[in-house]
């Protein structure tokens, strides 16, 4: 884990200046990796609150916390029992500022401008077997990365005066089948949509679904398109620009 930590150029990853500070990554994630009890996950955690992964007093989060929310996962699950809820109680600030921050966005592998949030939130439902057995902390932050969904289009054929897109729901679609506006994102740009409707759902623990798009034409929707919910990113559409993790 210590590599994995130390083979990240923290420094090259943006945050503003007077409140991200790389130095604190390195040594908040290694301090809190090797803490072996709670004085020094405390310390550890202390470091990567303060400007590290996020910044307490301003209720800012930085790209970084996507970076390091599997090393974040694995602290969980092989590190001391203090070290594993410090970090479960960073992954739930990160996520908490996140959801708050409409203009950060993220390079991602299936999408180059994602809203930090729904970056955040991919990363820790990557953990969900995991998060499923860490108590009640690790079932909450699940739970909330859930309300930030994502679908990969996988296929779409016209249906009426739009479309409909086959593919695959991760996360929970907000009130059941309702229609929900979106972001729909493709190589280079982002376009908003008034209006997206779960037409057929996930069935028996699979992610198969298919959306329902008024107004949108098949071929806007051709592979590699993604689509995130609009209220984590209301200002944004057109071209786009991103960090790279």
């Amino acid at each position: 884990m210590l590599n994995a930590i130390d083979a990240v150029d923290w420094s090259a990853l943006p945050g503003p200046a007077l409140r991200y500070e790389p130095e604190r990554v390195a040594a908040g994630l290694r301090a809190l990796a090797t803490a072996t009890g709670l004085v020094q996950a405390a310390d550890a955690g202390s470091l990567l609150a303060g400007g590290g992964l996020v910044h307490d007093h301003s209720g800012e989060v930085f790209p970084a916390a996507v970076t390091a929310v599997p090393l974040l996962l694995a602290i969980v699950r092989h590190g001391h029992p203090a070290a594993g809820a410090t970090a479960l109680g960073l992954l739930d600030d990160a996520l908490a500022f996140a959801t708050h921050d409409a203009s950060t966005r993220v390079a991602t592998p299936y999408a180059e401008a994602v809203p930090i949030c729904c970056a955040l939130a991919d990363r820790v439902r990557g953990g969900a077997g995991l998060l499923d057995g860490s108590g009640p902390e690790g079932g909450r932050l699940l739970a909330d990365a859930d309300g930030h969904w994502r679908f990969d289009v996988e296929e779409a054929v016209a249906e009426g005066d739009g479309a409909l897109a086959f593919g695959a729901l991760a996360g929970r679609w907000p009130g059941g089948g309702t229609s929900v506006a979106a972001e729909l994102h493709r190589p280079g740009r982002a376009v908003p949509l008034v209006q997206a409707v779960l037409h057929h759902p996930p069935e028996d623990g699979h992610p198969d679904a298919c959306l329902r798009l008024p107004g949108v034409l098949p071929d806007g929707l051709a592979p590699p398109a993604v689509l995130f919910p609009a209220r984590c990113a209301p200002a944004a559409a057109g071209a786009l620009a991103a960090v790279v993790l």
